[in-house]
């Protein structure tokens, strides 16, 4: 059993995290992550009304006794939502945990904290961590370079942003980016890290609520697999490589080009039809890391951690222990 901060203070039995996917954190995904004793998030705006949020948390408890979370993202979107029922739904539930992410979580801590919650925000450097800290929440989520969706504007790899990050913290904080094997949670451990956190990993689960040709082409690609949107609109994501991503890509290198040339190929829409549920993985913009290079097979959840705590605790005691010679 792999003991730490993160699991001592979020009473979960393994240091390991699923968190919020648009499209992908339902609650068959959520509910299998939480039995195998990771922590998992329902991703609270893949649901298209706060309502549906309420009756999707109410699932995954009807699968699962084990604590789970719920992720709010609060960027800009080109549709209104509304971000206060959202969070008023995650409040009246009594779920224990809550990610946040995209904009400030100061105007929302009052109302997670007062219900008894803890804060995971997740940031992409360490001056965004240490001001998520000051502000109060419990503990952070790093995103490296490697990771799939926005991981900032840096570029700083995790070898160097988790140690970076860990040596100036002091609240728990959690790995994120190209991690989907026992050697990348060894070595997030080794550079400071409490847990990791997991995304593409996920996707290729038979749990993950994606059509299996998507779940294929994760095993199929590699770790160049993948391409960097948006940058011009300082805006950066990650996405995996094909038709769409590189028209993107192309339409962007026109001086002449905004956001709004892309939009109808970045829709976020598009690439939840088209390519989660329908499995046309070139037909519009879908998220994946560089950790696809890592990923050769499609297990259920629970041998995914099962095997994931197992060969990690070897590697640290019989490999790394055996590396030192008195």
């Amino acid at each position: 059993m792999l003991t730490t901060r993160f699991t001592q203070e979020f009473g979960v039995r393994h240091p390991v995290v699923c968190g919020g996917m648009t499209g992908v954190g339902t609650a068959p995904l959520i509910a299998a992550v939480a039995e195998a004793g990771g922590l998992g998030f329902l991703t609270a705006l893949t649901q298209p009304t706060p309502a549906a949020l309420a009756d999707e948390i109410k699932r995954v408890r009807d699968l699962t006794d084990q604590p789970f979370g719920v992720n709010l993202t609060i960027l800009p979107t080109v549709a209104a939502v509304d971000y206060e029922e959202y969070r008023d739904v995650i409040v009246a539930s009594g779920v224990p945990f809550v990610e946040t992410a995209g904009s400030n979580p100061e105007p929302l801590l009052p109302y997670f904290h007062g219900a008894g919650m803890k804060v995971i925000h997740k940031a992409t450097s360490v001056r965004h961590a240490l001001k998520a800290e000051r502000l109060g929440v419990d503990a952070v989520s790093i995103d490296g370079f490697e990771a799939a969706g926005h991981p900032g504007e840096d570029d700083v790899p995790g070898l160097v942003l988790i140690p970076a990050a860990a040596q100036r913290l002091s609240i728990p904080l959690i790995a994120s980016g190209g991690i989907a094997d026992a050697s990348g949670l060894v070595a997030a451990l080794a550079l400071g890290a409490d847990a990791v956190n997991m995304g593409t990993r996920f996707v290729a689960t038979r749990e993950s609520p994606v059509h299996e040709a998507v779940k294929q082409q994760i095993v199929t690609n590699d770790e160049r697999s993948t391409v960097l949107v948006f940058r011009k609109f300082r805006n950066t994501a990650r996405v995996v490589r094909n038709a769409v991503s590189e028209e993107i890509l192309r339409i962007e290198a026109d001086r002449g080009t905004d956001f709004s040339d892309i939009a109808h190929l970045a829709s976020g829409k598009r690439g939840r039809q088209r390519v989660l549920a329908e499995g046309q993985t070139d037909d519009g913009m879908w998220w994946a890391g560089q950790s696809q290079g890592l990923i050769t097979d499609i297990p259920s959840v629970g041998d995914l951690i099962s095997t994931l705590v197992t060969d990690a605790e070897l590697l640290i005691t019989l490999r790394l222990n055996g590396l030192v010679s008195s």
